[in-house]
C-alpha cells in the first residue's frame, strides 16, 4: 500500500474518532470531521487504485 494512502487512512480514522467524540459532547463540529473523513476516504481509495493501476501496467 501506498506511503501517502496508508496516511489519508490514519487521517480518515482520526476524523471518525473525533466526529464521534465531537457528537457525544453535543457539538456541531463534528459535521466538518464527517466531512474531513469522506474526503480522506476518497483519497485512500484514489492511492490504492492508482497504485494498482500503475502495477497492472508494469506487469502488461
Amino acid at each position: 500500500m501506498p506511503r501517502l494512502a496508508l496516511y489519508s487512512l490514519a487521517v480518515c480514522v482520526l476524523a471518525v474518532v473525533a466526529a464521534v467524540v465531537s457528537f457525544v459532547e453535543g457539538s456541531l463540529l463534528g459535521i466538518v470531521w464527517v466531512l474531513l473523513a469522506g474526503l480522506s476516504s476518497n483519497m485512500t481509495w484514489f492511492y490504492v487504485r492508482r497504485e494498482k493501476a500503475r502495477r497492472e501496467a508494469t506487469a502488461a
